[in-house]
């Protein structure tokens, strides 16, 4: 297959830098002037849990128009939510009709804005960790997980190359289930990008844990008015993590470890947002949770506040406020 990457930035040259250095599909990135610039001068370089995974850059085409999709047999959108729209109509004009489109985004909309100019062959799609860009050609995965895709018509071939590259891949007749527990879990991002705490300190600190459990348990609620049940993740309802994350540290050490791995470094990609002065997602994310709260009529008050604060955050470009979890905690409450 030949796989185009629309929006190579951490999830996309992470994903595309497996497949090319597996040498198991034709890879084609779009993306920015800067990040091909690092990747003609060190590689890319897919790195998870201790292992690197190298795609010279001599085998690695990367450009920086939609145009170069055109041949694609499949293309994985990975721009940020705000874009999606705008890349739809970018890749309306280029691909060909029997090309499959896959949604590798954070949010719920995204595989529905697609659909409005691309048609039935877009397929929704959950990516169960997050990558960071450590520069110099480096993505960095942070924790373990699988791509989950919808299953439709041209997914099963797409997976199939993803598997070869090593990817642990998924398929769901029903992913919208899943997409919640996946906004869920990303409701720590914000609380990561405001205190510029890695993850694995979010779990391990009881300050951080009482904020993201309070965090998540009241989205929970606000899902719970709306009659939408979430999927349980790995097997445990995502109902229970409120409970968990109030648990003396070293008994959510255990249940944590059984459920996934988190490498020490491993960051949100909000926290990078903010440290690159970009733009972040927390619209896409606790405001998804804001926005339902407003039409049942009830209200989402930390979520409400996280949203004003990274909102703050970004209008100030100065990173990361890096405040600590007592700090955070009374400027929410």
């Amino acid at each position: 297959m030949r796989i185009g990457v629309m929006g190579a930035g951490s999830i996309g040259c992470y994903v595309g830098g497996r497949l090319a250095a597996a040498d198991v599909a034709e890879v084609v990135l779009v993306g920015r002037e800067r990040i091909r610039q690092e990747i003609a001068a060190h590689d890319l370089r897919a790195v998870d849990m201790g292992r690197e995974h190298v795609a010279p850059a001599a085998r690695v085409r990367f450009e920086t128009d939609a145009a170069a999709l055109g041949d694609c047999d499949a293309v994985l959108v990975c721009v940020k939510c705000a874009q999606t729209a705008e890349v739809a109509g970018e890749l309306a004009g280029v691909l060909r009709a029997d090309a499959c489109v896959v949604s590798l985004q954070n949010g719920m909309h995204n595989a529905e804005r697609l659909r409005a100019r691309l048609g039935e062959r877009v397929v929704a799609g959950v990516v169960g960790f997050n990558v960071v860009s450590k520069g110099e050609g480096v993505f960095f995965r942070g924790m373990s997980g699988p791509i989950q895709l919808e299953a439709r018509p041209g997914a099963r071939r797409l997976a199939g190359v993803l598997r070869a590259a090593g990817l642990e891949i998924e398929l769901h007749e029903a992913l919208e289930p899943l997409q919640w527990t996946k906004l869920m879990l990303n409701l720590n991002n914000a609380v990561s990008a405001l205190s510029g705490a890695p993850t694995v300190e979010l779990l391990r600190a009881p300050g951080f844990r009482r904020l993201v459990a309070a965090v998540i348990e009241e989205a929970l609620a606000v899902l719970k008015v709306a009659g939408i049940a979430p999927a349980a993740l790995r097997g445990v309802p995502i109902g229970w993590m409120p409970t968990v994350l109030r648990l003396p540290t070293w008994l959510v050490r255990i249940v944590t470890r059984a459920q996934m791995k988190v490498d020490p470094e491993a960051r949100s990609s909000m926290w990078e947002d903010l440290e690159r002065g970009r733009l972040t997602e927390v619209e896409q994310l606790n405001g998804e949770i804001v926005a339902l709260a407003s039409r049942l009529g009830v209200d989402a008050p930390l979520n409400r506040r996280i949203v004003e604060r990274i909102h703050a955050a970004e209008a100030a470009g100065a990173g990361s406020p890096r405040l600590d979890a007592e700090a955070l905690w009374a400027a929410l409450t």
